[in-house]
Formats: C-alpha cells, structure tokens, sequence
C-alpha cells in the first residue's frame, strides 16, 4: 500500500484543488499523517486549520464554517467511534444543504473483523446520509475521488449538495519525514466540472390572491426575496432564519394573521425550508390552494404533499388594484395584531423569552450575524416586530436539533471574520458545552452566548403533553430541570460570564461588542410559558 505521509499530502492538495479552504481536525492516532500535513499547509496559509478535542463539536464547527463562507469545508478524525462522533452534523447537513466533506482514517482493508485496536466498517457509517462516499488507498486514485466527492458535496451538477464521506487507509509508519512536511503540496489535476444550466424563472399569472412564505434560507437568497415581495405588493410570511423578514411586505405577526385570513388565500410561494409553525404547516397542506415550491436543488420541502408546481424560481406578477387590496388587508390585520402583541408582552407580569429575543434583535443590525437555536428561541424571535435592518440569522433548521450549536456559531464567527452573537436556550448549551473549550493554541472567536435560563424544557409546556393532565409527569420527563450554575461553566472554559435579570441589565451588555466568547445568561421562569403561549395564540382570533 501506498506511503501514509505521500497519501495524505495528495489528499490535502486534491482537497485544496477542488476548492476548500477550511479543515477541522479533531486529533487521534490513525490520522497523524493527515493531521501533520494540514499543519504544514496551516502553516505555509495553504489551509485554515481548526483544531477540536470533541469530534461531535468538530462537525459542527465546520457546519458553522461553510455556512458562512459558502465554501465546502473538510472535518478530519481518526478511526473507529471517533467518526460516528460526525453523525449529528452529517445529518444536519444533509437536511439543510451544507457542503460537509467528512474525512476520516482508516486502517487497512485486511484489519477489518481480526478485532485490530479502533477498527470498524466504518466506510458506509453514513449511508443513506451522504450525497456520496468513496474509500482510498492509492494516490493514483486520489484526483478522480475527491473530484467526484467535492462536485457531489457542492451540488454542482447534481443541484442537490450536502455532506460527503471520504475514508483514507493508511498504513505503518504513520509520521511522514520531516522534510516532506517542509516541501509544498503536491501538484494535482482535477477535471473542471461545469454546473448545470438553471431555468427560466416562471412567470406567475395575476389575479390570485397570493402570499409567500419563507423558511430557512441563505441571507442573499432572503433579502432577494423581501425586496421582491415588497416591489409585488404581496404579504410575506417569513420565518426568522429565512432572511427575508425585512421591507414592508414582511409580516411579523404572520402566524396569528393566518386564523383569520388562511380561508382566502389561494397561492402559496414557498422560498427556503419553513418549519416553525403548524398554521403555516396546515396552510401549506391545504388541497384547495395553488402552491407553488421555488428552489435552487434537486429536492423540495413538500410535508403535506400538496405541490402543484416545482420551479427553480419564479416571477411574482406586478401589482393591479386587486393585488394592492389584498395586501393592504393584511397590513391592517399586523398593525393592529402587532399593538395588541406588544401590549400583552408589556404588560407581562415576568420577563418573557419573546421580549429577549426582541432586543437582541433590536441590538444588532445588517452587517452583524446571528444564531438562533432551536426550540423556543427561534420561535420567541418569530414574535419580534420587523427589524429595519436585521443581521444576517442562520439556524440549523435541517433537522432543528439543538445539539452542536455552540460550534455552529463558532464555525459562523471564524468563516465570517466577525463577531457573532446567538440566542440560546439552557438545554442547548448543556449539549453543547465542550465547545466552549477553545483550546490554547486556537484563535478564539468574537462570539456572544446569549443563554435563555428557565432551566428545562420550556417548550413541551405549550405542547399537549404540558397539559395539566400529565402535571404529574411532566417535570421529570418533558421539563427536565438541572440547576446548572452557568458562571462554573464559563469560568472553567476561560470564557466571560454576566448574568442579567431584568431587560434594562440586557441592553446594556448587548451595548458592548463581544470579546472573545462570552457567557450572557437571562434567567427565567417557565410555570406560566403555557399561559403565555394560549394569550399570544388567542390574538389570532382577534384579527
């Protein structure tokens, strides 16, 4: 078999070529030929090379990263459970899109089943959940593998990206000499894959009374977007991490509105992933409504199974009296929805998640970055008004899970060069907590952790188990409470910790750009977040 130290410096060139530029590497035994030419190529500023103890939060961190640079970015383990460690962020990925190249070292083919230390059948660990997968012995092969893997992660003629899994045999000895690491990658020639051509937009026609709703999204797919919907004069529905929630056509109380004004809507454009709200979800599920999926993949969200048309794009029709009406109804159906909204959370005897989310919001502006997690964050920011000029907000809204966040916005605050803040609930952090652990040697990002405290499961108590018929069990089951005293958390990883309790106490920690990662906690009760869910709800049949 092939040289490991020669093997490995193809790879990292064949991975360079075909156009990443950032690699996680999470340290192990089976993987130092790799791990010491990516030091070399960190070194030399081929690469960006992060260094992560936890594989878990390593593919997270490149899940951050290229979503924001848009870039494929690689995570690279050792052998055995350290690769089944990437599952969670595999499958984030797949859902949701993100170029993830999973790296991982191999022993040799002839290992497999003798009970040889930390070997497995570790090549197919992820089917079904990578675009492709490819196994790797030889240099000879490395040119046409990576290629093939790096066009299917990209989507670039497949219009369908996401993760991929390349699985590297090295052999004995595993540390490449020395005046190889000081010798540039070598050369390698990947063939130029060309996408694939994009249709026209299709030009929808007029007179239906139409609305667009927007799910998770891309920030410059959003904004198109807000500017388009507002240029047709048509009511945006557009969920927080879409990215469209901005402009005049943008509808903050949109999912109250629907109780009301679902009955007459007869078109449906739907932009990005919605997953939020069931309104939305029983509007998108109506048989008797036109509705048309726009997206730039192969694949489509459909749940209720009631497309009529699937497009890469579409043209909204320009705007007549009819249109301008129907618009006009919903814009009198905000205002008055979004007074008495505001009203009630005011006058809100405790401190509400809803009114941190807003002023978190109201803290940061268009060339600021957000994360919100999962749960009832996202949804507490789907009440905030319409920013005038809102950050750029991502969310792993793939398979909404609320593992590996902390990471994420890690990856987000190192791809954008910038300080990112994220909205976070308690659970999210503890599953997270190992990336607050930024090792020595690493570059700690500007990052912002503002924690939401009620100390469980907050959002099961607005679901039919938080109903009083399962008191009994709910605590222990759905709530969970841990009593975690958060300053311990920040003071072990060397992070920054504040706790506020009150929004006068939050607006001035949010007045102070972020250094290095910081800790903002926001305690909370949760004993009246059902009451508070059923008074917000019952607005919509005030519309």
């Amino acid at each position: 078999m092939a040289d490991a130290g020669a093997l490995a410096a193809i790879v990292v060139a064949a991975l360079r070529q075909a156009g990443v530029r950032d690699v996680v590497l999470a340290p192990g035994s089976r993987s130092a030929p790799l791990a010491l030419v990516l030091w070399a190529a960190d070194r030399d500023g081929t690469l960006r090379l992060h260094v992560r103890v936890d594989e878990r939060g390593a593919g997270f961190l490149a899940l951050g990263l290229a979503k924001a640079t848009g870039r494929p970015v690689a995570v690279v383990t050792t052998s055995g459970t350290a690769v089944a460690n990437l599952h969670p962020a595999v499958l984030e990925a797949w859902h949701a899109h993100v170029p993830l190249v999973v790296v991982s070292a191999d022993r040799p083919a002839a290992l497999r089943w003798t009970g040889a230390n930390q070997t497995t059948h570790q090549q197919d660990l992820f089917a079904g959940h990578v675009r492709a997968a490819a196994t790797l012995a030889e240099p000879r092969d490395a040119s046409f593998e990576v290629a093939r893997l790096l066009a299917a992660a990209t989507g670039v003629r497949s219009r369908l990206p996401g993760p991929v899994h390349l699985d590297v045999e090295l052999v004995d000895p595993l540390v490449p000499d020395p005046a190889a690491l000081a010798r540039p990658l070598p050369e390698v020639r990947l063939p130029e894959v060309r996408p694939a051509p994009a249709a026209e937009p299709l030009a929808l026609a007029p007179g239906r009374r139409t609305v667009v709703v927007a799910g998770d999204a891309p920030p410059a797919l959003g904004r198109v977007w807000a500017d388009r919907a507002a240029v047709a004069s048509v009511p945006l529905l557009a969920e927080p991490s879409s990215n469209a929630r901005s402009g005049p056509a943008a509808l903050s109380t949109y999912r109250l509105l629907l109780t009301a004004l679902a009955p007459d809507v007869e078109r449906v454009v739907v932009v990005g992933h919605p997953t939020l709200s069931r309104p939305v979800q029983q509007l998108l599920s109506r048989a008797d409504v036109e509705l048309v999926v726009t997206t730039p993949y192969a694949d489509w969200p459909d749940p209720g199974r009631a497309a009529t048309t699937v497009v890469d794009d579409v043209a909204l029709p320009a705007p007549g009296p009819a249109e301008r009406a129907w618009f006009a109804r919903w814009q009198d159906a905000e205002s008055r929805t979004r007074g008495r909204l505001d009203q009630l959370l005011d006058g809100w005897p405790a401190l509400t998640g809803a009114e941190v989310a807003r002023h978190v919001l109201a803290a940061l502006g268009e060339d600021d970055v957000l994360l919100v997690g999962s749960s009832n964050p996202v949804r507490d920011l789907d009440l905030a008004p319409v920013a005038a000029r809102p950050p750029a907000v991502h969310a792993n809204r793939g398979l909404a899970g609320i593992d590996g966040l902390v990471s994420t916005a890690l990856g987000l605050a190192r791809g954008s060069g910038g300080p990112v803040t994220a909205l976070l609930g308690d659970l999210s952090l503890l599953h997270d907590a190992n990336a607050l652990v930024v090792g020595a040697l690493e570059v700690r990002p500007d990052l912002r952790l503002v924690v939401v405290n009620d100390d469980g499961g907050s959002i099961f108590s607005t679901l039919e188990q938080g109903g009083p018929e399962h008191e009994a069990a709910f605590e222990r089951v759905f709530g969970t409470p841990q009593g975690v005293r958060f300053a311990g958390f920040a003071a072990a990883a060397g992070a920054a910790y504040r706790r506020v309790d009150d929004l006068d106490a939050l607006d001035d920690a949010l007045g102070r750009p972020p250094r290095g990662v910081e800790l903002l906690e926001v305690a909370l009760g949760r004993t009246d977040r059902r009451a508070l869910d059923e008074a917000v709800r019952a607005l919509g049949t005030r519309v």
